[in-house]
């Protein structure tokens, strides 16, 4: 019998460790036999206070971090081969811009009553790490949900009117209330599972929580 689990996922779009660990938990389930996973996207700004320009991404992540620029280099190495072995390109420049995303997460929600909420999370980390687009600009947003399918006049209406700027919001601070303070977090069952796991370590999580659904079940 097929079983079933849902892995919600926190993560915000400039994260790159998020698209990483999407990109890990694909791995995972291929090892998981016998598990039907759905993937759930939940919003969270690692900059709610990021002006709408942007940010020089470099500057701003020495300034955040506390790093010297050989560290910052090193990190943008460290993630360029990690996407590298899982099939994403990271295009890294000096000009590379940190960016708000509050716009693009109401996208995402958009997107999600259309059913199309993972293409759209997955274009947007491909417009801005591989593209280099200004996933804060509304004909960027615009354009990029035209791609997975989703009428132009309705994100345009939904920028415009701020439409899910409300809900956007109330579901950020849910998850902080929940206790995620990092992105990306993994929730699989009843287990919070924090930072880019290695597939095996998700595929374990997942495993256990279809096995304590089954026994759920089986009890019931």
């Amino acid at each position: 019998m097929t079983r079933k689990v849902t892995v919600d996922i926190v993560s915000d779009i400039v994260c790159p460790w998020c698209i990483v660990g999407y990109q890990r938990l694909q791995e995972a389930v291929k090892m998981v036999e016998d598990v039907d996973v759905s993937i759930k996207f939940h919003p969270f700004e690692l900059n709610p206070n990021m002006p709408e320009e942007g940010q020089n991404l470099r500057e701003h992540i020495m300034e955040k971090y506390g790093i010297s620029e050989q560290q910052s280099t090193e990190n943008r190495k460290r993630l360029v081969e990690a996407g590298e072995s899982l099939g994403f390109s990271f295009n890294f420049n000096d000009d590379s811009r940190m960016q708000n995303t509050f716009k693009a997460h109401q996208v995402v929600h958009l997107a999600a009553e259309y059913g199309f909420e993972e293409e759209m999370k997955l274009r947007l980390f491909h417009a801005y790490f591989t593209e280099s687009k200004n996933i804060n600009d509304d004909s960027i947003l615009i354009a990029e949900a035209a791609k997975v399918g989703i009428d132009k006049q309705a994100v345009e209406s939904a920028l415009s009117t701020g439409k899910y700027a409300e809900v956007v919001r109330e579901h950020e601070q849910l998850w902080m209330r929940r206790g995620i303070q990092s992105v990306p977090t993994f929730v699989i069952g009843n287990q919070g599972v924090a930072g880019a796991q290695e597939p095996s370590t998700l595929a374990a999580f997942i495993q256990q929580a279809a096995s304590e659904q089954h026994a759920t079940l089986t009890q019931n």
